[in-house]
């Protein structure tokens, strides 16, 4: 077999970034993607955690003696020479500037590569990155650095019955593999499966099937949708599509860009972390099919609590024209490249669309939504977020066939219960800051006020009677705390420094209506209109009083 070089200078290609992968997914979406660009249908993963070996097996085209020595070992060498920008069976080339195979040639201690075409037999060598690594440190040539000739017995179970392809055993991989196989296959389901725009190309990790089943988690947790453009995706089809019964709310969106893909959300953000993992699924972008940037979002925060529940895919291929708009790593896109930062724009427009549909569509279904949305006042909130939290307790499970009816019980009170709770947590702070100032005051109580305390006090004595009850119910039980808005504001009128006597007229119109509110009653339209115009005059007359 013949001797092979690398096509390089072996002091660049050290200074290019031998260890510039360190991650083992990236290593892995390398291996897949060059798999992709050699028009292979099947790529077959073997991983042994326990020997810390990996071999990729593809049955695309394959190389032959000549492909192996000036394209493979060529560090730098491009597919899309002479404006070609798509393999022979019409895929667009993943792969840019042959630079990513040092993600490949350098994360373990050696590594076979042996390949054939339809019409040759196998041709390959061995990297042993020890050696060189001494050979750079010694300055050797390409010329007088051979790789190792290969031992084909390694390859015998793979090889069998593979026509034309690649396969390649990764050795002693740096610093072992740590991710166990279940989360690799989440992984690679995230990152390759339905990303890929073509169906046929199919992924196995230990002869299992990679499949759309991986992400039954992500895609049963999901909760609303929006498909950005036309997309043919077999994630939106068969997972999260506008029929799946998990999914509440499924919407289109358009956009002038030449973009496709999709947002979605959970329903709880914990759900975008993959189990026995610290890997969390977000908003990313592809082009032709590759992973180019995790986590868009990072680019447009807004720092709004919307972001936690956002994971999905954004294909935009124009990035992937003449000029190389990808970072050395090739793991991201060149940050200031105008085109990108038009296309940020544009995401963050389509995103803050998205946050208001959440917002809203989250309060509908009584689960809490964005504080940072105006649409509805703090208090407003606030009140329904506290409601939210006390019905979930009453609310039977998906399974139960009364289900339906206490949600529609529910969705009911809701309008009513944002009111009532706001309403009741004005009129206890407002009664009892009146309280306070009557007390600090030394305001004489008079005696119409000392009656009613004295009849509401034996009604409470009675009740507790009856109901044999031998403790104490208030907290502080001296004459104030009987009483209610109307005496409260006789008194505070009374005081001499208090200039404002109308304060005492409001609660007269207060009354009646707070009391059915105390007593959850559910009020008009003018009931509540009535208690709120009142309660703005008796704020207003409260905090002069206590400035």
């Amino acid at each position: 077999m013949a001797n092979f070089t690398f096509n390089i200078s072996l002091s660049v290609l050290n200074h290019l970034g031998r260890n510039l992968y360190r991650n083992f997914i990236t290593v892995l979406g390398e291996a897949i993607s060059n798999s992709w660009d050699a028009d292979a249908k099947n790529v077959w993963i073997y991983i042994d955690r326990d020997r810390d070996t990996l071999i990729v097996k593809d049955d695309g085209d394959g190389m032959t003696s000549e492909d192996f020595q000036k394209k493979f070992l060529k560090i730098g060498y491009s597919k899309r020479k002479d404006g070609k920008d798509k393999t022979d069976n019409n895929r667009p080339f993943i792969g840019r500037k042959g630079i990513g195979k040092l993600a490949l040639l350098s994360c373990a201690k050696r590594i076979h590569v042996i390949s054939k075409t339809s019409s040759t037999s196998f041709v390959g060598g061995v990297i042993d990155n020890g050696g060189l690594d001494k050979a750079i440190d010694d300055d050797l040539t390409p010329q007088e650095y051979p790789l190792e000739n290969l031992d084909l017995t390694v390859f015998n179970q793979y090889q069998t019955n593979l026509e034309h392809g690649t396969i390649i055993f990764f050795e002693q991989i740096n610093d072992g593999i740590r991710n166990r196989v279940e989360y690799l296959r989440k992984l690679i389901a995230l990152f390759f499966r339905f990303s890929l725009i073509d169906n046929s190309f199919k992924i196995y990790l230990n002869n299992d099937p990679i499949t759309l089943n991986e992400l039954n988690d992500l895609s049963q947790s999901t909760q609303f949708v929006w498909q950005i453009n036309s997309i043919d995706d077999p994630y939106l089809k068969d997972k999260i599509s506008a029929t799946s019964k998990h999914i509440m709310q499924y919407k289109k969106v358009t956009s002038s860009f030449q973009i496709s893909g999709f947002i979605a959300s959970v329903e709880r953000p914990s759900q975008l972390k993959i189990r026995q993992t610290t890997e969390t699924v977000t908003v990313d972008l592809y082009v032709n099919g590759r992973l180019r940037e995790k986590d868009l979002l990072k680019h447009i925060p807004s720092t709004r609590v919307v972001e936690s529940y956002l994971y999905g895919q954004i294909h935009f291929n124009a990035l992937d024209g003449e000029k190389d708009r990808f970072t050395s790593s090739r793991e991201g896109v060149i940050s200031d490249d105008l085109l990108f930062t038009s296309f940020l724009e544009e995401l963050n427009s389509i995103v803050r669309s998205i946050m208001t549909d959440w917002d809203t569509w989250r309060t509908a279904l009584n689960q809490d939504g964005d504080p940072d949305n105006t649409r509805m006042t703090r208090k407003e909130r606030k009140s329904k977020e506290l409601f939210n939290t006390v019905v979930d307790e009453f609310i039977p499970p998906t399974t139960s066939q009364n289900r339906h009816i206490v949600d529609e019980w529910v969705n009911s009170l809701s309008e009513d219960a944002q009111f009532n709770v706001s309403s009741y947590a004005e009129c206890f702070v407002c009664e009892n800051l009146l309280r306070k100032f009557i007390k600090e005051r030394n305001v004489t109580i008079s005696n119409e006020a000392k009656g009613e305390f004295n009849t509401r006090k034996d009604n409470e004595e009675m009740n507790k009677n009856k109901a044999n009850i031998s403790f104490e119910i208030r907290n502080n039980a001296n004459d104030l705390h009987y009483l209610s808005m109307d005496y409260l504001a006789n008194l505070a009128d009374m005081h001499k420094e208090h200039k404002m006597t109308a304060l005492s007229r409001d609660a007269i119109m207060y009354k009646p209506i707070r009391d059915a509110m105390a007593h959850t009653a559910i009020l008009t339209p003018i009931a509540k209109q009535s208690l709120s115009l009142t309660f703005e005059n008796i704020k207003a007359r409260v905090k002069k009083l206590l400035e």
